[in-house]
């Protein structure tokens, strides 16, 4: 027997159809990159939005046809993630932070037939022209006034021309919900970037889920700033997430720096934000530079990378709640989220701290396992290393263009590439990834414990620990610190200060001091660079 329930399809643009219904002039903010401040609403976002549909259309776009964006996290960026997937099409974020190379494999391999691009990185598709053959054409998310001229590529659209020239009635298409409406493209640290292709299914329900109190916790009464750009794996959901619930956006475009975002927080009166360990430490050091403060912010959403306690303590200072976060591209990305549980509140503030440093539990809609060699579950004892492995309506099943499957072969879960261990709470730690974890004498070291240890000592900025070929013990500890500005840290002074800390075998061999540390596009640590770089 069925029920009796109508069928109604979970789709991208019912989510900007509710707000602008309910919460029509909620406030959406963007700045742009020389600082400009622009105001919209939910109902005049949700016009435009027909607007670009009726302009998609016009360029001979159909449904399952590929738009790429480069752009930051603006206004006109979040037009399209709704025009673009509500009218059939599919909406492909590029990471502009890529190399130009891998930026045209993404191009080619996804099939884009038209490219949207922020007028500052039209000369990165200059230098990129030879990949892009197959692009019918390139719009500037700009005004007339503005727009960028160019001799490599000539025939260049204005968005706001384009859409100037358009009415606001549009039939949205009745689209299957399996449909694809999302398209990012991993990071590619190891061999081609690999494209992730995104459902209005999948992406209504990681928004819905996202939003629950003990994920992102957001109402309509948060107002909420990404950090984390909308190029990377849809912002973390919070484009979808935030207008589902009705809060206001703030989109602070491509300044990231300390000033910038304080500047936005307090002006804008930011209760939530969401971003990666880098941009954070700029902030708290911009912060504590200037003797200010950081209110009204509340909660900061940290992934990414492993957040150091020291940034959780940090942030405590100011009266701001750290969520550690982990996830990744194939997961859409959210896949865990430390918050107590019921019994964990009468924690010790050390005990409480060290919950906040693991990544945390999955919620409703994902699920999380951790297996040794031979696909057996480990026990939830904290300290037993396994595989982490996830399955969920918005976890991965397949790569665009690809035969390869990234499921496990015999029970359909994804293979992360993590290394965990889980507490007998059900909470996940990220020992290392598979790759990057150190083997000494048959036992495991995580260099996330030993960067998190080094970033605590007062003259390191940034740290980075890997594998050094031992021929003893296979592999040894090698650590690199970049120091705070003004700082000489003395090596002999560093691998002192992980005394107590870890068993005397886990601490590095060696510490040698740089400049700087490679990051990868997203600002994770290069540990490949890294290796290169020590020889």
């Amino acid at each position: 027997m069925l029920g009796m329930m109508m069928d109604v399809p979970l789709l991208v643009p019912s989510i900007l159809r509710h707000a602008a219904r309910w919460h029509a002039d909620t406030e959406i903010v963007s700045r742009d990159a020389e600082g400009a401040i622009h105001r919209t609403s939910y109902a005049a976002l949700w016009a435009r939005c027909h607007r670009l549909a009726n302009a998609l259309e016009r360029l001979g776009l159909r449904p399952g046809d590929r738009v790429g964006t480069l752009a930051w996290n603006g206004h006109r960026h979040l037009e399209l993630y709704y025009g673009v997937g509500g009218a059939g099409m599919v909406c492909h974020t590029i990471n502009p932070r890529l190399f130009p190379e891998q930026i045209g494999f993404i191009v080619e391999d996804a099939a884009d037939s038209v490219l949207c691009v922020d007028p500052g990185l039209v000369p990165l598709l200059e230098g990129i022209a030879k990949h892009l053959g197959g692009v019918r054409a390139i719009v500037v998310l700009t005004e007339a006034a503005r727009m960028p001229r160019s001799d490599i590529l000539p025939g260049l659209l204005c968005y706001e021309t384009l859409l100037e020239a358009e009415g606001e009635d549009y039939e949205w298409p009745a689209l299957d919900e399996n449909g694809a409406c999302g398209l990012c493209y991993t990071s590619g640290t190891t061999g081609n970037p690999k494209g992730v292709l995104y459902s209005h299914r999948s992406t209504v329900l990681h928004a819905m889920s996202v939003g629950l109190p003990d994920v992102f916790g957001l109402s309509a009464t948060s107002v909420v700033m990404p950090v984390v750009p909308m190029f990377h794996v849809n912002a973390w959901g919070l484009p979808y997430a935030v207008p589902l619930t009705g809060g206001k956006l703030v989109l602070p475009g491509p300044k990231l720096d300390g000033a910038s975002l304080h500047a936005l927080i307090v002006e804008e009166g930011v209760t939530f934000t969401a971003g990666v360990p880098t941009v954070w430490m700029g902030l708290l050091d911009w912060v504590r530079a200037n003797g200010k403060d950081i209110a009204p912010l509340g909660r900061v959403v940290i992934g990414g990378s492993a957040c150091p306690p020291v940034m959780i303590e940090r942030f405590a200072a100011l009266g701001a709640e750290v969520r550690h976060a982990w996830g990744m591209t194939e997961t859409s990305p959210l896949g865990a989220v430390s918050v107590p549980k019921a019994g964990q509140g009468a924690l010790t503030p050390e005990a409480r701290l060290a919950l906040s440093t693991k990544q945390g539990r999955p919620f409703f809609g994902i699920d999380l396992r951790a297996v040794d060699s031979e696909g057996r579950d480990v026990p939830w004892d904290g300290a037993t290393y396994g595989a982490l492995l996830a399955r969920g309506p918005w976890v991965c099943a397949g790569y665009l263009g690809l035969a390869e499957s990234p499921a496990h072969a015999r029970a359909g879960w994804f293979e992360t590439g993590d290394v965990v261990t889980i507490d007998p709470d059900g909470f996940v730690q990220i020992v290392d990834r598979t790759k990057d974890v150190i083997k000494s004498g048959g036992e495991w070291i995580s260099s996330i414990d030993l960067e998190n240890i080094a970033v605590a000592h007062p003259e390191v900025q940034e740290a980075a620990a890997v594998a050094r070929p031992d021929a003893r013990w296979g592999e040894r500890p090698l650590l690199v610190v970049v120091p705070r500005p003004g700082a000489s840290p003395d090596p002999a002074a560093i691998r002192a200060f992980f005394e107590g800390k870890v068993a005397k075998w886990c601490i590095p061999d060696e510490v040698r001091v740089v400049e700087s540390l490679p990051h990868t596009a997203t600002g994770k640590l290069l540990k490949s660079r890294i290796r290169e770089m020590l020889g």
